[in-house]
């Protein structure tokens, strides 16, 4: 039997329920940080809009929690726009979003390089440029895999997500302007870079069986968080020796200077322990120390994931005094919390 014929467990009720029942869920775990808007199917800051503040909104597919609603909260995002899984929310949905968290001080909307998404949140900008919402779009396209994909046009906007949205949160928090948030969040997009490998694939609720086709002994280098195709398909090699080649393709892009201190993100697929992922930030250490950087700051486990995909990716951010600041800034949501 091969791969694509097998058949994938989940825990389901009516898979075409499945985005609704789950934000039920967020906001039924954590009244206390967001709410519900079941009629745009909208995740939101529970005190949006926050008068004088400058807010952030991004979207995407489901089947990546969890990103976005798991980021909103105090010191990230004011509001989510999840579409169904692994399909971009309509230009609609986007702008009920803007408006609703929409405090006089300008949105930004925070972009994944997904064809879907870049066309549905440049209408939706649009639109609330017509209501008198000033929008600036931020792109995030930090994959460094594939130039071009199933998806897009040119790089997978992938890790560099979390922290933009994290540093950018940050930002708006403490008062940034439209201009000054913005600009901080592309800075973030422009040094960081990402790679991600899978070692199964994953199977969306309606389908039930795997997206693509990976022998047992076989990963794919270079994948896509949708399951996209990535640089070749291959045997599966030890972790040392596939680490050491993300690092080599993540930081010969990147060319980070010798003594540079970097933020370094592994994150889970979905389907790969704790285990596995911290074995993996200590071979990716190692790396970093051989081309005199400092992993000053770190972020490990499931923030990007692909459903149950088992799989890692690692984004790689050189920082400054400015994004350390913002980084260590305080941040409550349901996924990202410290000091506050």
């Amino acid at each position: 039997m091969s791969v694509a014929q097998q058949t994938v467990k989940k825990f389901l009720n009516d898979p075409e329920d499945i985005v609704t029942e789950s934000l039920a869920g967020l906001g039924a775990a954590h009244p206390d940080l967001v709410r519900i808007d079941f009629e745009n199917q909208l995740v939101l800051r529970k005190d949006a809009p926050v008068q004088g503040k400058v807010a952030l909104v991004s979207g995407g597919g489901s089947g990546h929690e969890p990103l976005h609603g798991g980021f909103v909260g105090l010191g990230m995002l004011d509001a989510a726009a999840p579409g169904a899984v692994f399909t971009s929310p309509v230009p609609d949905q986007m702008l009920a979003a803007t408006k609703a968290v929409d405090g006089g001080a300008g949105v930004i909307h925070i972009v994944k390089n997904y064809t879907g998404d870049v066309m549905n949140f440049k209408l939706a900008a649009e639109e609330a440029a017509d209501e008198g919402i000033e929008v600036e779009s931020v792109l995030t396209n930090d994959d460094v895999a594939v130039e071009d994909s199933l998806y897009t046009a040119g790089r997978r906007g992938t890790g560099a997500t979390v922290l933009l949205e994290k540093i950018a949160g940050a930002k708006a928090e403490a008062g940034g302007s439209l201009a000054e948030v913005a600009a901080v969040a592309r800075k973030v997009n422009d040094q960081a870079r990402s790679f991600g490998v899978a070692l199964t694939s994953c199977a969306t609720p309606a389908a039930g069986t795997p997206t693509f086709d990976l022998g047992p002994d076989e990963m794919e280098f270079g994948v896509g968080i949708h399951g996209e195709p990535g640089r070749r398909r291959e045997k599966v090699r030890s972790a040392a020796e596939i680490v050491a080649e993300m690092s080599e393709v993540i930081l010969g892009d990147l060319n980070p200077a010798g003594g540079s201190n970097v933020l370094a993100f592994v994150n889970g697929l979905g389907g790969t322990p704790l285990i596995e992922l911290y074995l993996i930030y200590n071979e990716l250490t190692k790396h970093l120390e051989d081309r005199g950087l400092t992993a000053t700051r770190s972020l490990v486990g499931d923030y990007i994931t692909s459903l149950e995909m088992a799989g890692v990716s690692i984004t790689i951010l050189v920082l400054d005094d400015e994004l350390t600041e913002l980084w260590d800034a305080p941040v409550h949501t349901p996924a990202l919390r410290w000091k506050a």
